[in-house]
This record gives C-alpha cells, structure tokens and sequence, in this order.
C-alpha cells in the first residue's frame, strides 16, 4: 500500500489577513511616578516656601530619558500650580510628563504613538489586533486601535490569525 504525502498548505499564511501588533508600538523608556506626597508637612499641606526650596535645590537630572506621571497620593489639596512648577523642572529631563497615574501616563504614550499610524493603509482591510505579548500593553490601546481601525477596516478581530474574535466587520451596502 502506497502512502500518499499531500502537501500541507497554511491558510493563515496565505490569507489577505493583516495582523496589527500594538506591541511595535510600545514606547520603550523607564515610566516613573513623581509623588508630590512627599512634599506635604504632615501629608496634608503644601508650604509654599518650603516646595519652592525643595524644587531649586532637588536634583531633576535623575529624571533624563524617563516617563513621569505627577500624582499626589495623600488625601490633601494641591493648588494647580504645584504640578505645574512641577512640570517646569521635569520638562527639560524627561521624555515626557503627564498629570496623572501610570495607567494615565501608559495610555497617554500610545494615544501619542498610534495618532503617527496612517490607518488608511488598512482600507478594506481583514485586520487582527495581535492579543498575546510580552510587553504590558494597556487595554486602552486596544480600544484606541479598533476605534481608529472601523473607519477602514472591513473587519476588525482580536487574537491570533489561526484563532480569532471576531469584533467589527462592515455591511455591504
């Protein structure tokens, strides 16, 4: 008895499926977050004068090349205009400085990054959103995607090219 090979074919490989990876758009750098926490007395209140000694004499080299979140944790008031002195120390160091959490500083950086794809290219698209990674994509960036996708795509799924979710596909008129 004869045993026939018949050649195996990838469909996936050969499909018109356009695979999307948000991880090629992870802004590499250190995130770090600035806690102005440890600039109260006693937690709860801004001293002028003391904040502006802290800020002439802190050393804002530390922050070359990073990513800075400025946060207050403690239950206090802070005027508005703490962060932005803030700001005006960090700027000339940091890659870039946001108010906010390092989940607001992640979605802020990819905000940033996926405004630069040019989606029509994805016109009439099959797109897959690449799912698994190494890198801690934030699910905003996801949602970003798709959103900035729909206009385009004729269909939108999530996972891998072998084993999709299917999320957005057009009518046809």
């Amino acid at each position: 008895m004869a045993i026939q090979s018949e050649e195996i074919i990838n469909r996936v490989a050969k499909s018109s499926i356009i695979t999307f990876n948000l991880e090629d758009y992870y802004p590499q750098g250190e995130r770090v977050v600035y806690d102005l926490k440890q600039n109260l007395f006693q937690e709860m209140i801004l001293r002028e004068k003391d904040f502006r000694d802290f800020v002439k004499e802190h050393d804002w080299t530390q922050y070359q090349d990073q990513y800075v979140a400025i946060t207050c944790s403690a239950d206090a008031i802070v005027p508005t205009w703490a962060y932005m002195l803030l700001v005006t120390q960090l700027e000339p160091y940091a890659r870039m400085v946001i108010f906010g959490s390092l989940d607001t500083l992640e979605a802020v950086l990819f905000k940033e990054a996926l405004s630069k794809v040019d989606v029509t290219a994805f016109k009439d698209a099959k797109v897959v959103i690449k799912g698994c990674g190494h890198l801690p994509v934030p699910v905003f960036a996801y949602t970003e995607i798709t959103r900035l996708l729909k206009p385009y795509a004729s269909s939108i799924m999530y996972g891998e090219p072998c084993s999709t979710v299917p999320l957005y596909k057009r009518t046809r008129p």
